[in-house]
This record gives C-alpha cells, structure tokens and sequence, in this order.
C-alpha cells in the first residue's frame, strides 16, 4: 500500500475514461492495492441503477463521498466515478492524494459506452449527454488533477506506463500520451 506521506494515487475522469482497467493495471505495476469506489458502493449497497431509481441521486453521492474516504484510507490506487467530484467534500479530500486525470474524446468514448447501463446516459442519444456532463465537469477535475493522460489513441499499456512513470517520478515512454502537468500550489489555492 502507499505510504501515507505520499497518499493514494486517485484516477478521476468523465464516464468511459478507463479509470477502473488503468487503474488495476497501474496498481499491479506498482505492487500496490486497488480500490474503484463504483464497486464499493455496489457492495455495500447494492446496484447503481437501482439507487439512483429508488433514492434519486443526491442520495447516491452520499454513498459515493464514503466510498471514496473509504478507498483512500486503504491508500494504493483508487478510481473514481465519474460524478465523485461533484462534491465539494470529495474534492477537499483530495487534496494530499495524487490526482491523475484521464480523458477521452467523443469519438472514443462512443465505442466504449455502447450497451452500457449508466444511469445519467439512459434513454436516447446518450453520447450528447456524456458530452454535456463532460464539458459541465471538466474545470472540477482540472483543478483537482496534478497530471493529465488522454486515453483516446494507442494501447492502454502505453498510458498505463505513463501513469506508473509519473508516480515513480521517472520519464514516461516517448510514446507516451499527452500530459498537461498542474503544480499542487495551484490546487491547493483553489
């Protein structure tokens, strides 16, 4: 597990992503634990589906708050759902954790949400409301992010590398994908 000086490595990002098979992938790389705070919540209180339908959503991210204070007590790597970032206390909780950003285009995604049972994509064209979450989201996970990955080209190994690069401190492949790096000063006065 990571130490607690230098926290859990957090995978935030819009829905599609690949926060939770990166996430694996990376914790196996790094010899450390792997905690997806969608599938704490599951566990411990059934599908998301069906809480979103009986308990509306407000009480979903509840649970998710904590899920995640959960996941980051075990420390390792932690993904988190899509909306986890909605909550202001989510955030703050963030903050002596690593935070890597993934993103993926429209284009991507696409391919990756069809069939998918995501209560905030249900019903007809579900890629204009995955669109529309994503532009709403992206300035919370900017300014909790201290790297960006784009998950959209090449094979996933490639960004797994570059994720486990960066939290090693090493050089990532020159292969690598795109990274946007924000400093912790400028996080931490947000």
């Amino acid at each position: 597990m990571t130490s607690p000086e230098t926290g859990a490595i957090v995978l935030v990002g819009p829905m599609g992503a690949g926060k939770t098979s990166i996430g694996r992938r990376v914790a196996r790389d790094l010899g450390v634990g792997f905690s997806d705070t969608d599938k704490i919540v599951v566990r411990d209180h059934g599908p998301i589906p069906q809480i979103f339908v009986e308990h509306g959503e407000a009480h979903f991210r509840e649970l998710e708050h904590h899920a995640v204070a959960e996941a980051l007590r075990a420390g390792g790597v932690v993904a988190l759902g899509g909306g986890a970032i909605l909550d202001a206390r989510t955030r703050s909780l963030l903050e002596t954790h690593r935070v890597v950003l993934l993103t993926v285009s429209p284009q991507t995604v696409a391919g990756r949400l069809h069939g998918d049972d995501r209560p905030l994509l249900a019903g007809d064209d579900a890629l204009e409301r995955w669109h529309r979450i994503w532009t709403e989201r992206r300035p919370l996970y900017d300014s909790v992010a201290d790297v960006t990955f784009d998950t959209s080209r090449g094979p996933l190994s490639r960004v797994v590398d570059a994720v486990t690069a960066w939290v090693r401190g090493t050089d990532a492949p020159s292969t690598s994908p795109t990274t946007a790096v924000s400093s912790r000063s400028s996080k931490e006065s947000s």
